[in-house]
């Protein structure tokens, strides 16, 4: 089949049927480090590795980055309608909570938005989401699953200028942690609006409280996956182990992307000792799992590899693109064809191809996809009814006081 075949295979065939996986929910889930599940790949596992990377994508399609906008740093749209502007409803969860991080603290540069004075938050950034399965959803795969995604950077070569190597310990005894990522994850200031508590806090007062509300419910079992690209894989595994710490006996997986090093070998026994399951995604071309390099050879990766191999892919492009290597939906549609070590790329993949290029230039040109698609009409500004360009206003329910609102609350 020619690439304008495969093409066209990709545009017209809808995705495949959902099976229920409710009776290997926890082999599925890691139980067993995925042993006989990934080489070759399971239909099953594939279909849950994507899932929980188009969460973790979410966290950037709804991020504000426009350096210009009063919002910057925030999310685009309120947690009740997120899922539906992205037309994520298909996987059936719920987003039950955001995530803030400070930003003012020595973090990537990536964080410091915005030049302008007049600003939603001068501290704080948005940093992803908590949320769960629903009834149908939990029904399919066996258990009521807890879902929490982590942001990651925007590009793989900040990471050179920003990735600190101190470690520090996060425990007695000599478990350590890249200082930087802990700093993310656990600062807070009380003078602010979104991070009088930290986003370790946020995520962790509202995991305990969905795991305690559906525990007492009884009726079935309850899970917690943690997921995050880049950064965001990094923030994954740090929250895995505070969560295995604090809720005793909750199966627990982290399903990260083109995550880097984030601890000494003492932390990873500790996730290991505490039955956190870790399946790392990793391109081989992508150079931030490879980070700390050789200056922070103290540092070791935790749990079990799934590595793919760009050149695999007949859609995309052999030659060096660092960005592109790094790009999340490039490791989904890696995911989408992988079948084995010893395979072909799986020509009946149906995930669609267009959305490699939605930031970055991957797809072969002759596909005629055009780089960095993804971009909003007129760079944001609309026509007002005086005739002139400004900026829309956004609707009263998608502004970051609103969300606070709900922060400052203790409902659900």
């Amino acid at each position: 089949m020619d690439l304008n075949s495969l093409q066209s295979y990709n545009q017209t065939n809808p995705e495949s049927p959902k099976e229920d996986t409710s009776s290997r929910w926890r082999e599925i889930h890691g139980s067993s480090d995925w042993n006989n599940l990934l080489d070759p790949l399971h239909p099953w596992l594939r279909r849950e590795i994507i899932k929980y990377g188009e969460f973790a994508q979410a966290t950037y399609d709804a991020f504000d980055f426009d350096s210009l906008s009063e919002y910057c740093g925030s999310c685009m749209y309120n947690r009740r309608k997120i899922f539906d502007k992205l037309r994520l409803t298909k996987n059936g969860y719920i987003v039950n909570k955001y995530i803030y991080a400070m930003s003012h603290i020595d973090v990537p540069r990536w964080l410091e938005w915005t030049h302008l004075t007049d600003t939603w938050s001068k501290d704080s950034n948005w940093m992803g989401f908590v949320g769960f399965s629903n009834d149908d959803e939990s029904h399919r795969i066996g258990r009521r699953d807890i879902v929490v995604a982590w942001r990651g950077t925007i590009s793989a070569c900040e990471w050179y200028k920003d990735l600190e190597l101190d470690l520090i310990p996060i425990e007695d005894g000599d478990v350590k942690v890249e200082h930087g990522f802990h700093d993310i994850y656990t600062s807070k200031r009380e003078s602010t609006s979104y991070n009088k508590s930290s986003a370790s806090e946020q995520v962790m007062k509202q995991v305990t409280r969905l795991v305690s509300l559906y525990k007492t419910r009884g009726d079935q079992e309850v899970s917690l996956t943690i997921t995050g690209h880049s950064l965001g894989g990094a923030l994954a595994l740090l929250n895995a182990y505070e969560a295995a710490k604090a809720i005793p006996d909750l199966p627990i997986c982290v399903i990260s992307f083109g995550g880097p090093k984030v601890g000494n070998n003492a932390f990873k026994e500790k996730l290991r000792e505490m039955g956190v399951k870790t399946l790392r995604v990793v391109v081989k071309q992508d150079k931030v799992p490879l980070m700390p390099g050789i200056p922070g050879w103290q540092y070791t990766h935790v749990g079990t590899e799934l590595k793919l191999d760009v050149q695999v892919s007949p859609y995309l492009k052999k030659g060096f693109d660092l960005i592109g290597f790094h790009s999340l939906e490039t490791y989904l549609h890696l995911v989408d064809g992988f079948r084995s070590s010893t395979s072909e790329f799986r020509s009946d993949s149906r995930r669609d191809l267009a959305l490699v290029n939605k930031y970055c230039g991957m797809l072969v040109d002759e596909l005629k996809i055009p780089k960095c698609w993804s971009q909003s009409l007129n760079k944001g500004l609309v026509l007002n009814s005086y005739g002139k360009w400004v900026r829309p206003r956004r609707d009263p329910e998608d502004i970051p006081s609103t969300e606070l609102r709900y922060l400052l609350r203790n409902d659900t």
